[in-house]
């Protein structure tokens, strides 16, 4: 069993742009790194990842009675995610890859 690596060991960190669907009926975004959940905001924001570019990113809407626009990607060699959610708040949303370290 792996143990944990110690909390600053990660020096990697990812940008990720969580863009707000016209209608959320009071939906907030979750954003999994493998796949744990964690709260989050609507806009930009930075996020730890491993250095291999092994992680897991996904990104869904909760509002109490259901969750939407889920997407989710291995992070690989990016550098910035975006995530779209579809115009209502219903379906699969997507996270694209905006720019890698190359």
């Amino acid at each position: 069993m792996d143990s944990p690596q110690p909390s600053g060991t990660t020096k990697r960190r990812i940008t990720l742009d969580v863009r707000r669907p016209l209608v959320t009926w009071g939906a907030r975004p979750t954003v999994t790194i493998d796949g744990v959940g964690h709260p989050a905001q609507w806009g930009t924001g930075t996020w730890a990842v491993a250095e291999d570019g092994s992680t897991e990113v996904g990104v869904y809407c909760f509002n109490r009675l259901w969750r939407f626009g889920a997407a989710r990607t291995t992070v690989g060699d990016a550098v910035v995610l975006t995530h779209r959610s579809g115009v209502l708040p219903v379906g699969p949303g997507r996270l694209t890859v905006g720019r890698t370290t190359r």
